[in-house]
């Protein structure tokens, strides 16, 4: 139900025949799945996304298990063929994370891989810097001690060790980070208003994938912006137009045609390359 109303309101956004599109169908249809998105509080976009990725997926995975079903033979016997977990969302969005594990007393390696949809990243500094910063402080190599230590299988106990992430194989199509504005000190949780300048095309991701010689280029696509602070905030996002390539700014409902130079905001929370 909610990847129909997802699917109508896509329709009715491409037929340009409105000058914006409220998603209040969806939304309706989408809080019933999951009532902690259907009161009118503030809510975490990057917590909203993932939850709507997910139900997305579940939706068109049972679709193709479906029709997997109806194209099989009547003689096939019992082996019916399942979906094997793959939908459009994991085709399009869905990576998988390597972390490479070395034991620092033998030196053994260990690989542990892990999906992703959105990789949350760091913000390395208070005031100004990258979003390459932003990636090398994500996959730096870190060390594990004390109550992090691993178990070796090889040397039978609890040693020190260090872990290092990296993209296994080739990246997704499209690739979400999530910049953690949100962070605890002292205590206390507060906002990083940090400014990230983060690139519009060329983005080169082949530094922190494991596949030797993957020239690996994204170029940005779309921003959602956070202004405000924990308590209260505005969401906001900048798209950029498949066709024309122009860059339009979506404020509720004001949707404005906006220059290049507007895109790079210092209240950018996802972006989507």
């Amino acid at each position: 139900e909610s990847a129909t109303a997802f699917a109508c309101l896509v329709s009715d956004m491409w037929l340009g025949e409105f000058d914006y599109v409220s998603p209040e169908a969806f939304h309706s249809i989408f809080g019933k799945r999951y009532p902690a998105f259907s009161r009118r509080t503030q809510h975490d976009a990057q917590e909203f996304l993932i939850c709507v990725l997910d139900d997305l997926h579940e939706a068109f995975k049972e679709v193709r298990a479906q029709l997997c079903e109806e194209k099989e033979s009547p003689n096939a016997g019992a082996s019916t063929r399942r979906s094997n977990g793959k939908s459009i969302i994991t085709t399009l969005f869905e990576g998988q994370l390597s972390y490479g594990i070395r034991c620092l007393r033998c030196k053994a390696v260990t690989e542990r891989c892990e999906s992703f949809t959105v990789l949350s990243l760091p913000i390395p500094s208070a005031r100004v810097c990258s979003l390459q910063d932003c990636l090398e402080c994500f996959f730096q190599p870190d060390t594990l001690t004390r109550n992090n230590q691993i178990h070796c299988q090889w040397c039978g106990t609890k040693q020190d060790a260090t872990v290092k992430a990296s993209i296994a194989h080739a990246p997704p199509q499209i690739i979400i980070f999530h910049l953690k504005r949100f962070a605890w000190q002292d205590k206390h949780r507060r906002k990083l208003s940090t400014t990230v300048c983060y690139p519009f095309s060329n983005l080169d991701l082949s530094p922190y994938t494991s596949t030797l010689f993957c020239k690996t280029m994204y170029n940005l696509c779309a921003v959602v912006n956070h202004a405000g602070d924990l308590d209260y905030g505005h969401y906001t996002a900048f798209c950029k137009h498949s066709v024309t390539k122009h860059w339009y700014s979506f404020d509720d409902a004001q949707v404005t045609k906006i220059p290049d130079s507007a895109v790079q905001a210092d209240t950018a929370y996802l972006l989507f390359y």
